[in-house]
């Protein structure tokens, strides 16, 4: 029986029941805890976090569920957690750089991952050339904020590239102009790893007229799907490049092959396993249940060696 906390805003969200459901299923005392509610204290070698009055540094393994608008916090939460030795499924410079579009982007092209092609700039005087970069309209516009599908944009038209771009550099926003993978036909795929295995893959497709976005926030249906040698060897070495343990890859397929779009580090499991009738919140808890075995066995073994 493990001590295992989900740290999640919302316990009725689909992917955190599961992992509740699933906990407790295998017997574990597992509970959810909103992270934004906890807090924490530091002196020299004791750090604490508290829930309330109550102490919850006193576990085995932690969930992290953390939304996109409180990363900063949450990373805080799962640093408290990591200098307590607890185990986490999501480590917290993972999940800062895989919530950095563009520092995720630089990771995964400096390990030679296939990305779409991508630029970034401060000033407006800059966006002649990131359209040029790009290979020219058509191309996606990204708010480096956005997340399920929000702040993209396809621009189909230079003038239109142009009128986004100045109104977005206008709100002093930071933004990514990459190319647009025509040949994906408003398709992708996203593939599950949970400890450095695809566990699941989808593709999803959005038949909605005129929606290139596939997300299934934006109406994109999902159905399961086999990935090649190739792109299985991609999304794992996207997953371990960014250091994360559980990770949502999502490519698309492109006439030069299968190219990284983005990397979550908190992926939904309604869509995935609904599309593939597999059960990713059972996987996600059999992963806690054997690093903690293996990790009590070293110690074990370790204990044993040294006489103490």
């Amino acid at each position: 029986m493990l001590k295992i906390l989900v740290l999640s805003r919302n316990e009725n969200l689909y992917s955190t029941k599961r992992i509740l459901e699933e906990g407790l299923k295998r017997n574990h005392l597992i509970e959810v805890v909103d992270y934004t509610k906890c807090h924490m204290v530091m002196e020299k070698g004791k750090p604490f976090i508290y829930y309330g009055d109550k102490d919850i540094g006193n576990i085995d393994a932690i969930i992290p569920r953390i939304g996109a608008t409180n990363t900063f916090y949450g990373t805080a939460v799962i640093r408290q957690f990591e200098m307590k030795k607890v185990f986490t499924t999501c480590g917290s410079l993972a999940l800062l750089r895989a919530r950095d579009k563009l520092r995720s982007l630089q990771i995964l092209a400096k390990a030679g991952i296939d990305i779409p092609k991508t630029a970034f700039a401060k000033y407006p005087a800059d966006i002649n050339y990131l359209i040029e970069k790009v290979g020219g309209p058509p191309l996606i516009i990204k708010l480096l904020e956005g997340t399920q599908g929000l702040g993209v944009v396809l621009a189909e038209s230079k003038t239109a590239a142009r009128s986004v771009l100045e109104a977005f550099y206008g709100l002093k926003a930071n933004i990514l102009v990459q190319e647009y993978i025509k040949e994906s036909s408003g398709e992708d795929i996203r593939a599950f790893v949970i400890d450095n295995k695809v566990v699941a893959s989808i593709k999803r497709k959005n038949f909605i007229k005129d929606e290139f976005r596939a997300n299934i926030h934006r109406g994109g249906i999902a159905e399961e799907i086999q990935l090649t040698k190739k792109e299985q060897q991609i999304v794992l070495r996207a997953a371990k490049s960014l250091g994360l343990k559980i990770a949502g890859i999502d490519l698309l397929r492109s006439k030069r092959g299968p190219l990284v779009l983005e990397v979550n580090p908190s992926p939904g499991l309604e869509g995935v396993e609904k599309a593939s009738n597999i059960n990713i919140a059972g996987k996600i808890i059999h992963f806690i249940e054997k690093h903690i075995k293996d990790s009590k066995n070293y110690k074990k073994q370790l204990k044993d060696r040294v006489g103490v």
